[in-house]
């Protein structure tokens, strides 16, 4: 299969080098900045994706630009039958969940999401080790830092047109997706957000809590505000567990039940070790014709969470 990557920033060469590894056959790349493009000069570059995936003909196209062109590309490409795997989010507007699943439905072609964290371990574990227990709550911590030089790097982080939002749509959108996987897709979304810290730099939130009701509960708590980075943690209780995922490690009452030893990480170590694998899968579906788990429909489940949080303002937002 030929492939084909559209932005070659930060998390598009964490693609490229799983790529590479996996003998995958990349034949071109895209961005709209040419200092990026100049690096590689073993394949074509372009800085259209429209022309590149007209004169190239790519089988599959890995999508790794800023949020707000997600929408587009994913729906320019599935209309030409090319499989795409796009970064998350699917999206950052409401409409574009519709016409992305409508265009995923009439193509020929296979939609599939990066949330790569389904594919850590510790967290497969979890999920497994859930089934038909009652869960009584749950709660996912993200505590991280993102400073003013972080969002100063692009011009379309920190920004609602651009970027979608702050801290939940980008960091953590990971967990609450982790959460909504583990636990089920809740009925209402009661969310208060703010920015603490990081007024001088963002016009988005750099701190968010959210309150999961109905069919499933959880807590979110969130923030990209403090002076260090902590470790994203989950904690589940059900009716005779407390169950504790963090730092690759899965804790059930206090005791270690399960430590992940895959430590190689693709790109920044807070992306964890699940990109190769999901890669991996998303290949082997189109090949045998299986359907990639994290498809639209299941990706736009984390949409539909933020964007209630966002236009929740501490009321519940019906799902």
């Amino acid at each position: 299969m030929r492939t084909a990557i559209i932005g070659v920033g930060v998390i598009g060469n964490v693609h490229r080098e799983v790529l590479l590894e996996q003998k995958k056959n990349v034949v071109a790349l895209c961005d709209v900045n040419v200092e990026k493009t100049k690096a590689f000069s073993d394949i074509p570059v372009y800085t259209d994706y429209r022309e590149m995936i007209e004169k190239e003909r790519p089988d599959v196209v890995h999508i790794c630009t800023p949020h707000y062109l997600h929408a587009d590309m994913v729906v320019y490409a599935l209309e030409r039958d090319i499989h795409v795997l796009c970064e998350k989010p699917l999206c950052i507007k409401t409409e574009d969940i519709a016409r992305i699943l409508e265009a995923e439905e009439k193509s020929k072609a296979q939609l599939g999401v990066c949330f790569q964290n389904r594919y850590k371990y510790c967290n497969t574990y979890v999920k497994e080790y859930l089934a038909g227990k009652e869960v009584k709550g749950a709660i996912g911590f993200v505590p991280w830092k993102r400073d003013a030089d972080y969002y100063h790097s692009a011009a379309w982080r920190g920004t609602w047109s651009q970027e979608g939002g702050g801290v939940l749509i980008n960091q953590a959108i990971h967990t609450l997706d982790l959460l909504q996987w583990m636990l089920g897709m809740p009925d209402f979304i009661t969310a208060s957000w703010s920015n603490l810290v990081l007024k001088e730099a963002i016009e988005v939130e750099d701190t968010i809590t959210l309150a999961a009701s109905g069919n499933s509960r959880f807590t979110l708590f969130a923030t990209n505000g403090l002076g260090v980075s902590f470790s994203t943690e989950i904690k589940i209780k059900t009716d005779k567990d407390v169950i504790r995922v963090c730092d690759n490690k899965v804790e059930i009452n206090g005791e270690n039940v399960y430590i992940e030893h895959n430590t190689k990480y693709h790109g920044k170590p807070c992306y964890g070790n699940g990109h190769g694998d999901l890669i991996a899968d998303f290949y082997e579906c189109i090949e045998t014709g299986r359907k990639f788990p994290i498809d639209g429909k299941e990706a736009a489940k984390a949409v539909q969470l933020v964007l209630a949080a966002y236009a929740s303002n501490g009321e519940a937002v019906k799902i």
